[in-house]
């Protein structure tokens, strides 16, 4: 069925604005993509789907006539053609009506070299309709979808309930989080316009001929080359974007981001690829900046830290008693035993609770859990709220334990599945930062934080409520000291290899340390100092036995000291994040414009594209 007022095509509709090969598919076209992915995507999926499916476009059910419709559609873009002229970003603009601080589509630039012979590279990006999209795997709402036609991924703003859990995995900053309508919308592709044979708006208004648009390894006339990256562009392999290059200029073999951004690429003869790495741009000077620790992340900070205190709170009382622990054997034989299931539980709903207020509508927390088969945010879920039920139920179960042996049966049955919950959502909290499109935490000291501040945090909170129980002090402060520095030493180590594998490396977490010993320097290096104290302090009273009042005292100083090293350590992990985006130099893009904006009251101007967070 021919498509009717799926899109209002002009009468005069000029011949660059068509698709290429709109009524005869070419015979010799590829088979499989540069990733030896089937471009025919019906070959994907049950063969018995219907090649002619509706999109529903704005509730239309009719059906395009394209005969590529299922066929892998990508952006081809000529960097040597591109005059920077932004008329693919208003074309955009006007076309899905996005307000000013929202762009589905930028043009940013490169440059390099020295005059006479100085050279600026514009790129022009937009989402990139991925073979293997991260975004549609980590959205906890499962608001995307890969078509079968034109291999689009398309977005539902009406299902996100606007974590921003997409924003940080895609490679390209392809998603945009309105931080007033609270949601995420993106680049479609324009399927109104394929339906009916033209190109994308971007595409259509570009006026240095630099886009252009068809099926994925269908190069364009007159076009010789296509690259799957090109200077400033992020590791196609993270995602297989479906964009092609050409870029035969020579550029200088170092080009740099005009943005605030401390990075450059230098060229890898090896390779011939640009690689980034670090450019300094802000000096060596240090400085505290403790009111830039306050972050949109906030509740994730509180989240991370009150779930997994939560989940140390139970874990090892519960274990420690199975193992024979001296300490936590008698300390179960006590009636506070039954509070710290509950006080467990209490700390990992808290924080889930304080991880809605991050949401942009909180009030669909719900959907968290609709994509449990692919988003790492969506396991965590489960596995925090598994440990939170079973944990409930051991605490209930201790306390109708002196009814009937029944119930202690209950008890132990409901404490392992609990920590079996526990170990999973620790999992996958952990699993949802290892994102290679944020490389500062996609290392394995994510995993010894979070793990070493469940054992830190949770010995603490052991020791305290042990201590009001009556148990006895040394033994106790024995006990929860030697985890405290287990839990505080692990933490410690992996932050030294982390430091060192990100001081040289050649991609964006180079810039994270850079910033972490400059910018936030200070506040750095007091923070390493003070984590070294304390575990030096906790070694001193372990091995002198302090016990009594004045073990009490200091154990106490040691402990409201590491609280403050834990709660500065989480606030660090979150600001000094630097994402691999293309690189920006324009307003919005450029987060030196934003902060700039900020501080003199330009930001108040609507049209500057700069907005307060409205949840």
């Amino acid at each position: 069925m021919a498509a009717v007022n799926i899109w209002e095509a002009r009468a005069n509709e000029p011949d660059y604005a068509r698709l290429r090969h709109q009524d005869v598919p070419r015979d010799d076209a590829p088979v499989t993509n540069v990733y030896d992915q089937p471009i025919d995507l019906i070959a994907l999926v049950d063969e018995t789907v219907p090649r002619e499916q509706s999109l529903y476009i704005n509730g239309n059910p009719a059906v395009g006539d394209n005969p590529n419709r299922n066929k892998q559609h990508a952006f081809y873009f000529n960097a040597d053609n591109c005059i920077g002229c932004h008329a693919c970003e208003s074309a955009c603009a006007e076309k899905n009506e996005t307000p000013a601080h929202l762009a589905f589509r930028s043009v940013g630039y490169v440059e390099g070299g020295s005059f006479p012979d100085f050279q600026r590279m514009n790129i022009s990006m937009a989402c990139n309709h991925c073979d293997d999209p991260v975004c549609l795997k980590g959205c906890p709402t499962n608001a995307y979808t890969k078509h079968t036609e034109y291999g689009a991924v398309l977005q539902d703003p009406d299902t996100c309930f606007g974590c921003g859990y997409c924003t940080w995995v895609c490679p390209y900053n392809a998603p945009q989080l309105d931080p007033i309508e609270g949601q995420v919308s993106k680049c479609n592709m324009c399927v109104d316009r394929l339906e009916v044979g033209l190109k994308p708006s971007c595409v259509s208004a570009c006026v240095g001929n630099a886009l252009d648009f068809g099926v994925v390894e269908d190069i364009p006339d007159n076009r010789e080359q296509a690259k799957t990256a090109i200077p400033g562009f992020p590791d196609p392999s993270i995602s297989h974007p479906n964009i092609r290059f050409e870029q035969k200029k020579g550029l200088p073999e170092e080009m740099t981001r005009t943005d605030s951004a401390p990075l450059k690429y230098q060229l890898d003869k090896k390779s011939g690829s640009y690689k980034p790495a670090l450019d300094p741009k802000n000096g060596k000077t240090r400085y505290w900046n403790i009111a830039r620790l306050s972050s949109r992340e906030n509740p994730l900070v509180l989240f991370t830290l009150c779930t997994q205190a939560g989940i140390g709170a139970f874990v090892i009382p519960f274990l420690g008693s199975l193992l024979g622990i001296d300490a936590m054997s008698a300390f179960a034989q006590t009636p506070w035993y039954a509070a710290m299931p509950f006080i467990g539980a209490a700390l990992a709903a808290f924080g889930l609770f304080l991880s809605t207020t991050h949401l942009g509508k909180p009030m669909r927390f719900y959907r968290g859990f609709n994509n449990l088969k692919y988003s790492p945010v969506s396991r965590e879920g489960l596995g925090v709220a598994i440990f939170m039920g079973f944990a409930g139920m051991h605490g209930l179960m201790v306390l109708l334990q002196s009814v009937s042996p029944l119930f202690g049966f209950f008890a132990y049955v409901s404490g392992l599945l609990a920590v079996a919950g526990a170990a999973g959502g620790l999992f996958y909290m952990y699993k949802c930062y290892r994102i290679p499109a944020r490389p500062f935490w996609n290392h394995w000291q994510t995993a010894t934080s979070f793990g070493g501040n469940t054992v830190s945090l949770g010995a603490l909170i052991t020791g305290v409520v042990a201590l009001v129980a009556g148990v006895e002090v040394g033994s106790v402060l024995q006990a929860m000291g030697v985890l405290m520095l287990v839990g505080i030493a692990v933490e410690a180590i992996g932050l030294v290899c982390h430091a060192r594998a990100n001081a040289g490396a050649a991609h964006e977490g180079a810039a994270s340390h850079y910033i972490q010993t400059t910018t936030f320097g200070k506040t750095y290096l007091v923070r390493n100092g003070v984590m070294a104290a304390v575990i030096v302090a906790i070694v001193v009273l372990l091995l002198m036995a302090v016990n009594g009042t004045v073990g009490i005292i200091a154990w106490g100083v040691v402990a409201v000291v590491t609280l403050g090293v834990v709660l500065v350590s989480r606030a660090l992990f979150y600001v000094l994040v630097v994402p691999t985006t293309m690189p920006g130099a324009f307003f919005w893009r450029n987060k030196g414009f934003e902060e700039h904006a900020r501080d003199i009251g330009l930001a108040g101007v609507v049209d500057m594209g700069v907005v307060e967070s409205g949840h």
